[in-house]
């Protein structure tokens, strides 16, 4: 299988680097470091793959990926890059990339990729895209640069070229409907609708109306026909947030839906057909729902044909800089003073706990340049704003059995129960007091509590009743 490589990488040491790597795997390698010896090597022979930088001596790598296609259109291309963004992972993608490795990347992934694209020489089909913006945040739908999302880069960019249904996972305000937003702007279905709809926030008797529509007369106050999200989102993509919290005669007739391509209206005989793109997302964990009977596993798995995790806040603190920077340009266009965040204050931003995630980052840099006195931000003036915050710690860490698991080995004790349950029935037996407590702190605020606990006030007011749980119990006076 080995064969020659051609590979265009004007960083010396990164060249010498994976040139002895390969080698080793018995490839021959032809080395360049622009786009001009690049182009005059590719008229003049053969060569079995490709690996280019994006920013060379001479310009722009991916900008002329068209001469290459044009001059070896059967090579498959491998494109390494600093420009860390999801733009750049786009437009790799666009040009018919056989794959994408940010700097800096895993030398024995890059050569096995390598291998399979020597042994595939398999040409991508993809049709030609638009051409994508070229600046970070201008256009783009999500920021940051981190490894964390390098891998949420790459797995959204492996979807725009199809619709196969999304799940995505994540804490609430990690940027789920963003995820969603990247994979309908940047995919083949951009010209049609996005339709976006949190299943959570629809009351129970009414989410199959509001998914499928409904008749004239179909229930009490149907006064008129109406047109659900699926016929909505006809030709483009529907969004359903929140799915873990859909009911479960509303899981039957979704799965129906997606199994089929058809609906059904609510008091309606006729089927319509629809094609729309599925993306799911989800701030719950779904397989002890599953083993609760609380979520269909058959729908689970039509939904997680391909999964993107999106990580918290604390798992990417190196985006925080970046991202506040990214919010304080945003709150300038939206009429609030332009300012900039001195070191030390993002220093300071980087060390805080950030339970909300990037919602919370941005709603602070927006409170950030309201109530700023400069335009350099610096750590005293964050904190007279933002009030002083420990470092972030992880409550019972490094305490040994302590605290929650200690409370785990007494139920344990007691319950003994069978295995293979013990995930579903500890979640059970733990959630109502968890959210007693929750509301015992925040004075019975539903609102505080939900906020308290990471998730979505209405899956909150979902679970009390659900659980019997009466918050007016926990309201102190004043």
């Amino acid at each position: 299988m080995p064969g020659t490589i051609l590979l265009v990488e004007d960083d010396t040491a990164i060249a010498t680097v994976i040139t002895a790597a390969l080698e080793d795997e018995g490839f021959a390698i032809d080395r360049c470091s622009s786009i001009e010896e690049r182009d005059a090597k590719l008229g003049g022979g053969t060569f079995d793959v490709m690996l280019t930088d994006v920013m060379l001596e001479d310009g722009d790598g991916l900008a002329s990926m068209g001469a290459v296609k044009a001059s070896a259109p059967d090579m498959p291309v491998i494109v390494l890059s600093a420009q860390n963004t999801l733009d750049t992972a786009v437009r790799a993608s666009d040009s018919e990339a056989f794959e994408y490795f940010p700097k800096p990347f895993d030398l024995d992934e890059l050569v096995r990729a390598v291998c399979q694209a020597a042994g595939s020489r398999a040409n991508a089909a993809d049709d030609a895209a638009q051409a994508m913006p070229t600046s970070e945040g201008d256009g783009m739908p999500m920021v940051g640069r981190s490894p964390a999302m390098q891998g949420v880069y790459r797995m959204i960019t492996r979807v725009l070229r199809n619709d196969l249904t999304v799940l995505v996972t994540g804490e609430s305000g990690t940027g789920k409907e963003l995820v969603a937003e990247a994979i309908h702007q940047l995919g083949s279905r951009r010209t049609g609708p996005f339709v976006a709809v949190n299943t959570a926030a629809i009351p129970s008797d009414l989410v199959e109306s509001e998914l499928f529509g409904h008749e004239k007369g179909a229930f009490t106050g149907a006064v008129s026909q109406a047109i659900g999200k699926f016929e909505q989102a006809n030709g483009g993509t529907l969004f359903l947030d929140e799915i873990g919290d859909m009911p479960a005669e509303a899981q039957t007739r979704l799965l129906r839906a997606l199994q089929s391509g058809r609906i059904r209206r609510v008091g309606g005989r006729q089927e319509i057909a629809v094609n729309v793109r599925i993306i799911a997302a989800t701030n719950r964990d779904l397989a002890p729902m599953i083993a609760a009977g609380k979520f269909r596993e058959d729908l689970f798995y039509r939904l997680n044909v391909v999964p993107i995790e999106l990580p918290p806040l604390r798992e990417r603190r190196e985006d925080i800089d970046v991202l506040s920077q990214h919010f304080l340009a945003q709150a300038a266009e939206d009429g609030l003073p332009r300012r900039l965040l001195a070191r030390d204050a993002v220093e300071n931003l980087e060390q805080r706990g950030w339970r909300g995630n990037v919602r919370e980052l941005r709603n602070v840099t927006y409170r950030l340049a309201l109530m700023a006195r400069e335009d350099v931000i610096d750590a005293e003036s964050l904190i007279d704003i933002l009030g002083e915050e420990a470092p972030f710690h992880i409550e019972g860490e490094g305490e040994g059995d302590s605290g929650i698991g200690a409370a785990l080995d007494i139920w344990l004790a007691r319950e003994e129960p069978a295995s293979g349950t013990v995930y579903a029935s500890a979640l059970a037996a733990f959630e109502k007091p968890l959210i007693e407590h929750a509301l015992s702190q925040t004075n019975g605020n539903q609102l505080r509590a939900a906020k308290l606990l990471g998730i979505n006030r209405n899956t909150l007011r979902k679970r009390i009743t659900e659980l019997k749980i009466e918050p007016d119990r926990f309201a102190r006076p004043v």
